[in-house]
């Protein structure tokens, strides 16, 4: 008997020992170095465990009263500590119901004209529909302007890696260019082949495994289907690329049942280096991406005989993050990003609508608006406090979320030249899917009381406030020191 317990105890141990080491090479692959010394004083720990175990057993200490108390209290304790751990706690229900659990009261739909992307890139001074917008919408005008004088964010005098960020801002053009090439009205909604239909016959469960495979081979890395929500349309024409001011302020009317969303990953590497221009180069990478598989998925759809209308960078008919969250890719955090279970917030989205007849997916709970509420990471290192510290969500036209401030935050992007991305690197969702992380997400996902124990202790291993990672040689931004790279000075918000 008393053998078996040391057996199952030394296993125990072995155990820990291996995930200890895995999460340490985890961290030296990562080149994170706070993290990669706390991991390898946790490994030693665990070592220095084992060794003292195995010592002990061999002496027979364990055969003794005492020290078999001791390896029963310890086992026990092992065995509670892993039950309470791995246990799955309760469902979210709000979560289960997808976007549609966040509303509580009476919810618009939102206007396109007003979103400050809108404002800021299609309104022209002295234009008929800048005098119109403003005169309804006075409280905007103020902001804007001193925006639009920023220029930005590409290229401001002020952008944090002036004057070497030339190199990072022309592959950052380069990527925005094919967006907005794909963005004309036979691209984005090309002409279906009704006719086709009678030849090319698809039932709901086919074209749902044809799309979704599509989808993915095009380079899409998660794809989710649902019936869309006409709450998550826009109301009105906002966006305007071509010339085509005919289109500002039309009705977007709900023309598809369906929408096929999909999520891009966005490098660690890239993403690590936020708020500097790798990251601007990374979002802009994956904008492209998903208006290429946007375009094509909608004329694979249209050659099927079927409306379908592409939703990405430079044209986009619905709010990606609740459609997402619809289609089961995953949840909207604190910092109003999509958070997925394979990449965190890392990713960049994209959708097609259509009247395709398709299986829809179910809305997950991962465990998401628990951790958010707990960790606030997000909040605490956002440098324009644009994202709320409050615990819990409030409601802001009829829905429960916590409301960024869209002004400030751009306003941020524009002092420093770039799209930021703090938020997202430092979400403890964004780590690289290694084993120990993938294991560690695991359990967040299951339980309430795993998800608090790794918030303090992401806080320990990375830091309240983590340091950007140093970017590819290909990307460098800075011939400065190392400690000028990793804590740069921040343009303040006037």
């Amino acid at each position: 008997m008393v053998s078996l317990l040391i057996f199952i105890a030394a296993l125990g141990l072995i155990v820990q020992a291996f995930i200890g080491l895995a999460y340490f090479i985890s961290c030296m692959l990562e080149k994170e170095k706070r993290a990669t010394v706390f991991a390898g004083l946790q490994f030693l720990g665990i070592l220095a465990l084992v060794a003292v175990f195995f010592f002990l057993a061999g002496i027979g200490f364990f055969q003794t009263k005492l020290g078999l108390a001791l390896l029963i209290a310890g086992l026990t304790l092992g065995a509670l500590a892993s039950f309470l751990l791995m246990r799955k706690t309760g469902a979210n229900q709000r979560a289960l119901k997808g976007a549609n659990g966040l509303i509580v009261g009476e919810m618009k739909r939102h206007d396109e004209r007003e979103i400050v992307f809108a404002r800021n890139r299609s309104l022209r001074p002295d234009s008929e529909q800048y005098k119109l917008f403003y005169k309804e919408h006075p409280e905007y005008e103020e902001f804007d302007a001193k925006r639009r004088r920023m220029g930005g964010p590409l290229g401001h005098p002020g952008t944090i890696d002036r004057p070497h960020q030339g190199p990072n801002v022309a592959a950052t053009l380069a990527s925005v260019s094919i967006p907005l090439h794909l963005s004309t009205s036979d691209k984005v909604k090309p002409q279906p082949h009704p006719e086709l239909r009678k030849e090319i016959k698809l039932g709901s469960e086919e074209a749902t495994e044809r799309v979704k495979g599509y989808a993915r081979s095009l380079g899409a890395d998660l794809v989710g289907i649902t019936e869309i929500n006409p709450l998550w349309i826009y109301s009105h024409r906002g966006e305007i690329f071509w010339e085509n001011w005919e289109d500002w302020g039309k009705e977007i009317k709900v023309q598809h049942k369906y929408a096929v969303v999909f999520a891009m990953e966005m490098s660690l590497e890239m993403v690590g280096t936020a708020p500097h221009t790798p990251t601007m180069i990374e979002s802009m990478r994956n904008y492209a991406r998903g208006a290429y598989i946007a375009t094509q998925l909608a004329t694979y759809i249209t050659n099927l005989g079927y409306p379908a209308t592409a939703n990405h960078l430079r044209h986009y008919g619905a709010l990606m993050v609740p459609v997402a969250v619809d289609a089961g890719l995953g949840e909207v955090g604190r910092l109003g990003y999509l958070i997925t279970k394979d990449f965190g917030p890392r990713v960049r989205l994209g959708a097609v609508t259509t009247d395709l007849p398709l299986l829809p997916d179910k809305p997950v709970d991962i465990g998401v608006e628990d951790f958010c509420r707990i960790c606030k990471k997000c909040a605490v290192c956002c440098p324009s406090h644009s994202i709320p510290l409050d615990r819990d969500q409030t409601v802001a036209n009829g829905t429960l979320r916590w409301k960024l401030n869209a002004e400030t935050c751009f306003e941020y992007w524009g002092n420093i030249g770039t799209d930021c991305n703090i938020c997202m690197r430092v979400c403890p969702w964004s780590h690289a899917r290694t084993f120990p992380h993938k294991l560690i997400l695991e359990l967040n996902t299951r339980n309430m009381i795993a998800r608090r124990l790794f918030s303090f202790m992401d806080d320990i291993f990375y830091g309240k406030r983590p340091r950007p990672r140093v970017a590819p040689n290909w990307a460098r931004f800075n011939t400065g020191t190392m400690d000028e790279i990793e804590n740069p000075a921040r343009p303040e918000i006037h």
